[in-house]
């Protein structure tokens, strides 16, 4: 048996929080690391003790390996939990940490080698007899070959990154001549998350479920699997949304999936916590995909199903002990749901979005949890996962545990940054997911590149227009010397009246609003040809119920500053900006040929010189942002002018590129 007292989280963000949590529980000292963008984050917060390790970039912090390792031998830490994402499935890092000294909460670096790698973790599990999907793994990794051996293969194929895992540099390709760029983007994203550029090619097995096992093994022998996860809705190869059980699953097919998984992590001689990914047909036909060899960011759904901690289960691993469950004490009681609440812009094409966070706040109501690496106050980061949280909910059944999720949804709040909140209410009403009939096509079909919500109606400004009049009427009597209650909305020569004209988000378009307040009670408020009656019922400090047509219904708002409110209903998350409030602004031609930055982030190449020829959706340049890249295309035909921009350089939202000189129309 060895000991853990002192255990260093080589992560970040909720994960880090998540770790800190059950440590603590077991009454296990921890230790936070952080980089120069995260000083003040939560999980430095919350930890015992936390140690700096670099600047903001994770190749200067939280994918050294030296500096994490010298914090756990200054902080006396004995144990290391990599969480996932950066460090946790290199295998370079383990054998550091053993070197060290340490405790690897994790598998064995064999394990890792071979998982870590798809090409040869395909090589293994077909070996292992495990179910693989046709596909070429081979070492020659020339484009030549790779092109040759998707045509092969046939098309529609899916090329992906063989290190590393999350659904970075894996495209999905439907006609040969797409190929080369394919390969080219995977093997520039791949070697700069994972230092490789060896690619595999699998033939893209269409509209799958995504169906995964969680196993567990310990040093004494024993595997067991605790059900599976579907995490079938996903965007660009990222989940979104994961749940257990799966809706289509039988005891027979569990039972068959759960003996592959085993078999997978007993052909590695695993140790600890792994999932092992499988594509689901519609005949119910399985093939392998990956194995992470570590904990999932949707290992929660698995936790509320099993009733069992597998953060705690990994800590007991790591000392030595056995499993503290046996296969036939693993029991799937009620149905989870979890949902990705991310710092993105769904309107538009869900780019990552970075900024302070004036509010996040969810409900805790029954049978919810949250895990997040946030609160009211922080910063979203643009040099890490635009993942800030994830909302679960559990149920007797499907349908139970899907409402409590959309109900805490509702009543959630991520004001300053946008986000998918929204965008996860709606999926969650979407018939196809109410009947459990999504699979991996289901956003794309659905919803295409963005997510689009009409216009907020004029009830919802009606609410944003007394909301912010209660609050400058507060601000107001708190500042004078004798107003009482009865005198407020009071006035005696006219019916007395307050004038707004909202911008809607960033919008050009301004709302006129007149808000009348009425002699017995409430407030009448015109928004074009609408007339709303509006009564206070209640309010705090961020939640508010008003009466509006007689039909009550609940807000989490948020005040920016005197002129701009964040207002959250049940379907929408808007601001509002009173125009009257603010100081006179030029306005700016919008020019066709003007390139900016569309977020924050790090400028990896600039593909065009000044003078050069362009054509309308001709890709400019290559910038990462949240570990993805993002190609950034010409809106425009014309000729290059000034370019601004240098790789390597980190830029903000809205910064200027380069300038083209448009084609006269």
């Amino acid at each position: 048996m060895r000991t853990i007292s002192t255990l260093l989280i080589a992560n970040r963000g909720e994960i880090a929080c998540r770790v800190i949590r059950t440590a603590r529980a077991m009454g296990i000292r921890t230790v936070a690391v952080y980089s120069t963008a995260d000083a003040g984050a939560l999980h430095v917060r919350q930890a015992d003790v936390a140690w700096p390790i670099g600047e903001a970039p994770v190749s200067a912090s939280y994918l050294d390996i030296g500096a994490i390792i010298e914090a756990a031998e200054a902080t006396g830490a004995d144990a290391v939990h990599p969480g996932y994402g950066f460090l946790s499935e290199n295998a370079g890092f383990a054998a550091a940490c053993e070197e060290a000294g340490l405790i690897f909460i994790g598998p064995p670096n064999g394990a890792i080698d071979v998982m870590g790698d798809k090409a040869r973790a395909k090589r293994a599990m077909i070996a292992a007899g495990v179910p693989c999907v046709p596909g070429y793994q081979g070492e020659a990794q020339d484009v030549q070959t790779l092109c040759a051996e998707a045509e092969r293969i046939g098309m529609p194929v899916m090329v992906k990154v063989a290190a590393g895992g999350g659904g970075r540099g894996m495209r999905l390709v439907d006609d040969a001549s797409q190929l080369a760029r394919a390969i080219d983007l995977a093997q520039s994203e791949a070697e700069n998350a994972f230092g490789s550029r060896e690619l595999i090619i699998e033939k893209a097995i269409l509209q799958p479920r995504h169906v995964e096992i969680q196993v567990f093994a310990d040093t004494h022998g024993n595997v067991v699997y605790l059900g599976e996860r579907d995490c079938s809705i996903q965007r660009r190869h990222q989940k979104v949304v994961e749940e257990a059980p799966c809706p289509v699953m039988t005891e027979d097919l569990r039972a068959a999936m759960g003996a592959a998984a085993v078999n997978a992590a007993k052909a590695v001689d695993y140790v600890g916590a792994g999932t092992v990914e499988f594509l689901l047909d519609a005949d119910q036909q399985f093939y392998f995909l990956e194995m992470n060899t570590r904990l999932q960011v949707e290992h929660p759904v698995t936790e509320l199903v099993t009733g069992y901690d597998l953060v705690e289960w990994q800590l007991r691993v790591a000392r030595g002990e056995t499993l503290p469950a046996a296969q036939s004490d693993i029991q799937l009681q009620g149905h989870a749901i979890e949902v990705r609440l991310y710092a993105e812009d769904p309107a538009q094409g869900f780019l990552p979005a970075t900024g302070p966070v004036h509010l996040f706040t969810v409900p805790d109501n029954t049978g919810v949890r949250t895990d997040t690496g946030i609160a009211s106050g922080d910063d979203i980061s643009p040099f890490y996962d635009a993942m800030v949280a994830k909302i679960m909910a559990v149920g007797s059944n499907r349908e139970d545990a899907r409402n409590r999720l959309l109900q805490a949804l509702t009543g959630s709040a991520l004001f300053g940054v946008a986000s998918n909140r929204d965008f996860l209410i709606d999926v969650l009403q979407q018939p196809r997911f109410i009947t459990g009939e999504a699979t991996t096509a289901f956003i794309g079909e659905l919803y295409g590149d963005a997510f689009q919500q009409t216009a907020p109606d004029s009830r919802e400004l009606a609410a944003a227009a007394v909301i912010q009049h209660g609050l400058a009427q507060a601000k107001h009597q708190m500042g004078s010397l004798s107003v009482c209650d009865e005198l407020l909305d009071w006035c005696s020569s006219d019916d007395l009246a307050f004038d707004r004209r909202y911008r809607i988000g960033d919008g050009d378009c301004a709302q006129a609003v007149r808000l009348k307040a009425l002699p017995d009670d409430g407030y009448e408020v015109t928004c074009g040809e609408h007339c709303h009656a509006v009564t206070l019922v209640d309010v705090d400090a961020a939640t508010v119920v008003l009466e509006i047509d007689g039909l009550r219904a609940g807000f989490v708002f948020t005040e920016v500053d005197e002129a701009t409110l964040c207002l959250a209903s049940s379907t929408r998350t808007l601001t509002v900006t009173d125009q009257l409030l603010l100081p006179p602004e030029s306005a700016e031609a919008a020019v066709g040929g003007v390139v900016t930055a569309p977020m924050h982030g790090l400028l990896l190449s600039i593909d065009v010189s000044a003078g050069e020829r362009v054509e309308q959706g001709q890709r400019l340049a290559v910038l990462e942002a949240m570990k993805m890249q993002h190609e950034i295309n010409a809106a425009v035909a014309g000729t290059v002018g000034e370019v601004a921009a240098a790789p390597g350089q980190q830029l903000g939202a809205g910064d200027l590129l380069m300038l083209i000189e448009e084609d006269a129309s």
